[in-house]
């Protein structure tokens, strides 16, 4: 909903509920601030009481003073002489009271400077190892990274906000109470005055607190396109195109326009704000100055003394802004959780608890199976793959040959379990797939994919992320190097395998798309337990001698493993020992090379067409 709009009633009910649970992630702040520093959360906590009451002993001590320098001055009047050692010694006692004050004031400041540097990594670390633990469908819905820039945007520092605004509403509590104490004696219904001339000021804060976290909230997706927008403008691997198309300018332009329709909301917003602020701060201000005049009265009829007016105008300008500040932190606390529960809503997603416990398949020998599989992308119109059935066997390789788009990466992302079927199972070593335990079962798939990560680490490390077990193992970056063929290059940059890749660090350098192929292919080589290799058209960047090459290469080195090759050039894919056509989701041919040669088929057709293009 946009923000200039009014809530529907269900939109206020929700609001009034979040309102009326405005310490409902309180606790857990606190909590969470606990486990991060107990020593720095029980500093705060006696500092922060100790912060709340030596203002209400200043001022006592400052209307002694007044009260012992009035009667001093009548005792030089009349007799010539009076005694200053109390008065002295009441200024010495207020002078340590103030030095303690801002002792705890700066130490107040330095637990919170602390606290906020270590719950941000806390809470940024919490929400990394969520994200740890989430599916890759979540990764693809776009309301899920709506839910997670709004986790990392702002969530990060409210828990610390939250904590020390709970903090400060208690030190303005106790100062308050010790307040009220003094005004009591003045008159009960002093008291009565100074609390309620703040309401207003309150009400109104809290009501633009709903309405900047509904703004927020609205315009997560905007954010999230300003944030992609400076990615592409800004980075290395999107300059070439920008460049040479004259992206630039429309994009930036993109970006300016968001930021209006942005800028417009929050302007609107603020106006409303300060306006209304602004006029029912006026009330406060007439309170005070109301005050003033009865206290003043008071003391010309004689019923207080000059010091005792001193003191409770202080109290009353002191209370005065205690009660905005405790008012204040009341409505930062309702905002705090509105935005908290943007944290916890991301922390409490749901996710499917494994199951599989399986580390040893009921027949070995058996391979892979896939069983009448069919699968549907989240909100997609139709299937990405229909009713397959497949069998691979130990020793076996197997090519998949279609158009793009066809469900070739699918069926990969199917057999890695990053996603599950809709209908139909697939079986590994006889025994359904969700029945593995999940570790056991990834250790056995080595995968490249068209689209591999390019780190921007060291060469080494960069090899390394096929194994974690073995990621700074140098040996093993070495013997996986030799099986991708990516030796021969790495030999042949500044520091070997301790060279730094990509351009975002100093000293970087660039690989070719085909070394970085390379890199691809040896970081499948880190995983020696796996017996089960996949090659999702990793070597394109490379002509088609360099990739028949690699390809018998990997067929060599994979040995008994069943191997899986996705590639557009039929040159390759004959060394297959089984090929397999997909079209639509669908298996529309299976067999070999000289099989589906000899069925004249789709296959057929396609090697046909490629050959004449390299006569």
């Amino acid at each position: 909903m946009p923000p200039h709009a009014s809530p529907s009633p269900v939109e206020s009910t929700d609001l009034t509920r979040s309102f009326l649970g405005v310490f409902r992630f309180s606790g857990r702040a606190l909590a969470l601030v606990w486990s991060t520093s107990r020593a720095l959360s029980v500093a705060l906590a006696l500092l922060t009481i100790l912060a709340g009451l030596l203002p209400a002993g200043v001022a006592f001590i400052g209307a002694r003073i007044v009260d012992a320098v009035v009667g001093a001055s009548r005792l030089w009047a009349s007799r010539g002489q009076a005694p200053l050692l109390p008065v002295f010694e009441w200024v010495v006692l207020e002078g340590v009271l103030v030095a303690a004050l801002a002792g705890a004031q700066r130490g107040l400041s330095l637990c919170q400077s602390l606290l906020r540097a270590q719950l941000g990594q806390r809470v940024n670390v919490m929400i990394l190892e969520k994200a740890l633990t989430l599916e890759l469908a979540q990764f693809e819905d776009s309301e899920f990274y709506d839910k997670l820039t709004r986790a990392r945007r702002e969530a990060s520092s409210r828990p610390l906000s939250l904590v020390t605004r709970t903090f400060g509403l208690g030190q303005n509590a106790i100062s308050l109470l010790s307040y009220g104490t003094l005004l009591f004696r003045f008159s009960p219904w002093a008291v009565l005055v100074l609390v309620l001339a703040g309401l207003p000021s309150f009400l109104a804060e809290t009501k633009f607190s709903g309405d900047a976290f509904r703004l927020f909230r609205w315009r997560s997706p905007e954010t999230r396109m300003q944030l992609y927008l400076e990615t592409v403008l800004a980075r290395e691997d999107h300059a070439k195109e920008v460049k040479l198309y004259g992206l630039g300018p429309l994009l930036l332009q993109r970006y300016r326009d968001i930021f209006h329709t942005l800028y417009r909301a929050d302007r609107n917003l603020t106006i409303r704000r300060d306006s209304w602020g602004f006029g029912l701060g006026l009330l406060g201000t007439l309170t005070l100055y109301g005050a003033y005049g009865w206290i003043a009265m008071s003391t010309v009829i004689g019923r207080i003394t000059l010091g005792q007016m001193t003191m409770y105008l202080m109290l009353f300008r002191q209370g005065q802004s205690a009660v905005a500040a405790m008012l204040s932190a009341i409505g930062g606390m309702y905002e705090d959780n509105l935005y908290l529960s943007t944290l916890y809503e991301y922390l409490e997603t749901p996710v499917p608890a494994a199951t599989g416990a399986t580390r040893r398949g009921a027949k070995p020998d058996d391979g892979i199976r896939f069983e009448q599989v069919s699968f549907s992308y989240p909100g997609a119109a139709e299937p990405a793959l229909h009713d397959i059935n497949l069998h691979i066997r130990p020793g076996e390789s197997l090519a998949l040959v279609g158009q793009n788009g066809s469900g070739k990466t699918t069926l990969i992302k199917l057999l890695t379990r990053l996603y599950a079927p809709d209908r139909g199972r697939i079986l590994l070593d006889g025994t359904d797939l969700r029945e593995w335990d999940e570790s056991t079962l990834l250790q056995r798939i080595g995968v490249i994919f068209q689209d591999f990560a390019r780190y921007q680490m060291r060469v080494g490390e960069n090899v390394g992320a096929g194994d974690v077990s073995h990621f700074d193992d140098a040996q093993r970056w070495r013997e996986a190097s030799d099986k991708g063929m990516a030796s021969e290059f790495i030999d042949s940059l500044p520091a070997g395998f301790d060279t730094q890749l990509g351009k975002w660090f100093r000293d970087g350098r660039e690989l070719s798309g085909g070394q970085w192929q390379k890199i691809a292919l040896a970081r499948a080589f880190m995983r020696s337990r796996a017996d089960i290799l996949v090659l999702d058209e990793p070597t394109a960047a490379m002509d088609a001698q360099a990739e028949a090459r690699i390809f018998e290469h990997f067929r060599e080195l994979a040995g008994g493993r069943i191997a899986i090759l996705i590639s557009h050039r039929f040159s390759t894919v004959r060394m297959a020992d089984q090929i397999i056509v997909i079209q639509d989701g669908r298996i529309i041919e299976h067999g070999s090379h000289e099989q589906l040669m000899a069925q004249d088929g789709h296959y057929a057709h396609l090697f046909s067409l490629q050959a004449q293009g390299y006569r």
